[in-house]
């Protein structure tokens, strides 16, 4: 059987993220994953223990049966070194400039990066803000070069444009969320 890549878009990096943090058996991993980012990925707990299966195949998990009285042993997963450096070379990895890269993957990487390195998060967006800004001026270029005839592709580039436009609004409200954040004594 063929090994299945992981794509920064796949929620195994916050499971690694996760489980960066700390171990935890799955039905831990769903729950926080709910709690902290559950309006960003959305996957089913069955979901999550294939994932589980494919990082353990992958050899970026590990996982260890803990016995439990009266109850069956429960699997207690561990980032590996090799998932750790995967999901570090990850983290430091800019994310592109579609809405749902940055839906998914920039919002995934910031919560990382706050948990981890606080004092990193202003550079996290300031790289977020250049690659969108080259994402709104290359289809700004395509959008000029574009024969005016060509309503609909006009409209959809329109659309995009405004999107990303929209998108840099928003990771200005970030950086003020964020630090509000940091800021606030727990």
């Amino acid at each position: 059987m063929p090994k299945r890549s992981t794509t920064s878009l796949s929620p195994e990096y916050a499971l690694m993220g996760l489980l960066a943090q700390q171990t935890a058996h799955g039905y831990d991993l769903h729950q926080r994953l709910l709690a902290d980012l559950g309006q960003v990925w959305h996957i089913s707990q069955s979901q999550l223990y294939n994932l589980l299966k494919r990082l353990e195949t992958q050899a970026d998990i590990v996982a260890a049966l803990v016995e439990q009285p009266r109850r069956p042993d429960r699997r207690v997963f561990q980032l590996t070194d090799r998932g750790r450096t995967r999901f570090e070379k990850w983290l430091g990895t800019p994310t592109g400039s579609s809405i749902r890269a940055i839906r998914v993957e920039f919002i995934t990487r910031l919560y990382f990066i706050c948990q981890s390195s606080p004092g990193d998060v202003d550079a996290l967006i300031d790289i977020q803000v250049e690659e969108t800004s080259r994402g709104v001026v290359r289809l700004q270029k395509m959008l000029a070069e574009l024969d005016p005839e060509q309503v609909f592709n006009r409209l959809g580039l329109e659309l995009r444009i405004n999107q990303l436009s929209s998108i840099l609004d928003w990771l200005d409200k970030c950086r003020s969320a964020i630090h509000r954040q940091i800021d606030t004594p727990k």
